[in-house]
């Protein structure tokens, strides 16, 4: 049989498995018993009484966090230089045209979205029909 470590001891010690925990004791339990240096995640057990046999008694769905997944979008905009400021007011991180068709071309890919507010026009296409963003093509 397996050694209990004196950290999992100490957590054991800690919960009473008699009492019915309420939402926040838990939460605040979990942090206090938690050993591990990094975000661990925490699996949710809800007794709902249904039968899933029965296709009226499914239960499926999606919840939708409240700040979100966490994860910063990096947006690029290749704009004309007239649609700059209006692209910058809008939330974008990089704006710009020719600097930035050059980085790509250079192998840079530190972002998440680009969008394009190009009319294509003969100064369009005097620049490059198409640039190759590491196996994704940008027409």
């Amino acid at each position: 049989m397996a050694r209990i470590s004196k950290k999992r001891k100490e957590a054991l010690a800690k919960i009473d498995s008699s009492k019915t925990y309420t939402l926040t004791e838990a939460c605040s339990l979990v942090k206090e018993v938690s050993t591990t240096k990094f975000d661990a995640s925490v699996d949710v057990c809800v007794r709902l009484g249904v039968d899933p046999r029965k296709a009226n008694q499914m239960v499926r769905g999606t919840v939708a966090l409240p700040h979100g997944t966490g994860k910063d979008v990096r947006v690029l905009v290749l704009c004309t230089p007239d649609k700059e400021e209006e692209a910058k007011a809008a939330g974008a991180d990089h704006v710009g045209l020719d600097e930035f068709i050059d980085k790509i071309k250079g192998g840079w890919t530190d972002i998440d979205v680009i969008i394009t507010c190009l009319l294509y026009t003969s100064d369009a296409a005097d620049e490059e029909d198409s640039v190759d963003l590491g196996g994704r093509r940008i027409i």
